[in-house]
């Protein structure tokens, strides 16, 4: 999720969990605790510029269920042992804010569609579970009023209840997501099956800022299928559409560590592409045809046979750069809410290096 998110998530679970003399201080804490996870880029970026690196090392040792209360533990002797009096004060209190504010976030960061690695050093795929965008303002405003409420009201009992209630409102919405996920799945399935599809591995994600309209995506033995599901307005069977992949040049690049290691980072959701004799894998988790965000070069066709190169990360400009634009790409998805005969959300390609391939 966005910073600010994990920011109010893990000021608002401090404050409410310390003393209330305590409280801003518990606010500034949990905030602080609240994004520590996400300064893995920085030591991560000393080490390596492997882009691919870069992609799947982030969200790993620092989000791990085993890693992160043990990190929560010795912050909580240091500030017992050398702070300034409040964590030995009220210790059990501090010890379970400082590990909630903590290892909140990765649960957080694992509804999201990026992938979250809650059992490093283990290595399953990371989590998806895909249920918010990565920015959501209706998960996140109930939070920062709460913790703008905590900050003036201070010590008295109303900071407390808003503290809950802005950590109730923002879970039922998590909730929420998650209902609305299954209903979209469940007719994703029986669409596929209809087609054929079976057993295709599929996903589906929110479109930005909501959980009303969601994106479901497929892959198929030529490349992938992709279909938008309004929940408040569409019934019945989802119309996919189809796209292309090169799946016999990734099939034949299998065994190149970036293809590997990308592979089990998004569970083969990616697009494959032959530019200029390069294989570029595209992430189609992300973004919207056929503008995603991810795309690295991570092979180059020598003699017939793909061999492993310096992976690269290709130039990515955001298909809407301005307010107008990003008020009419608005406009397009709340009207795809709405009414089921509106056309799908695509948008154009703007690859600053290559052109798309066929």
């Amino acid at each position: 999720m966005d910073s600010l998110s994990q920011i109010v998530l893990g000021g608002a679970l401090a404050a409410a969990i310390a003393p209330a003399a305590h409280r801003r201080a518990a606010l500034l804490a949990g905030a602080a605790l609240g994004t520590l996870p996400d300064l893995d880029s920085l030591p991560i970026a000393l080490f390596s510029d492997n882009p691919v690196t870069l992609m799947t090392v982030h969200r790993s040792f620092s989000h791990s269920l085993f890693v992160l209360p043990l990190v929560g533990w010795l912050l909580w002797w240091l500030f017992r042992r050398f702070g300034n009096g409040r964590v030995a004060a009220a210790p059990a209190r501090w010890f379970w804010a400082i590990q909630l504010a903590l290892v909140t976030h990765p649960l957080l960061d694992a509804f999201t569609v990026y992938g979250t690695q809650l059992w490093w050093p283990l290595m399953p795929a990371p989590a998806m579970w895909s249920s918010v965008f990565i920015i959501d303002p209706l998960y996140t405003v109930w939070l920062l009023a709460a913790c703008i409420a905590a900050w003036w009201l201070r010590e008295r009992i109303t900071a407390q209840r808003a503290l809950v209630a802005g950590l109730v409102l923002s879970t039922a919405y998590l909730g929420w997501s998650l209902v609305a996920k299954a209903m979209v799945d469940r007719e994703a399935e029986r669409t596929l099956a209809s087609m054929g599809l079976g057993d295709a591995p599929y996903f589906s994600v929110p479109m930005p800022f909501n959980t009303l309209l969601w994106r479901v995506v497929a892959m198929t033995p030529s490349g992938y299928v992709e279909a938008e599901r309004s929940v408040l307005v569409d019934e019945g069977r989802m119309h996919f559409r189809g796209y292309p992949s090169n799946v016999q040049a990734l099939r034949q690049a299998r065994g190149i560590p970036a293809v590997d290691r990308l592979s089990w980072f998004n569970r083969g959701f990616m697009r494959a592409q032959v530019l200029e004799n390069r294989l570029v894998l595209s992430d189609v988790r992300m973004g919207l045809e056929p503008n995603y965000t991810f795309n690295f070069e991570v092979g180059t066709l020598r003699d017939g046979r793909w061999q492993a190169m310096p992976p690269h990360q290709r130039q990515w400009t955001p298909p809407v750069s301005d307010y107008a634009g990003l008020k009419a790409l608005m406009a397009a998805m709340w009207r795809r809410i709405v009414d089921p005969s509106s056309t799908a959300l695509q948008v154009p390609a703007v690859d600053a290096e290559a052109p798309a391939a066929p």
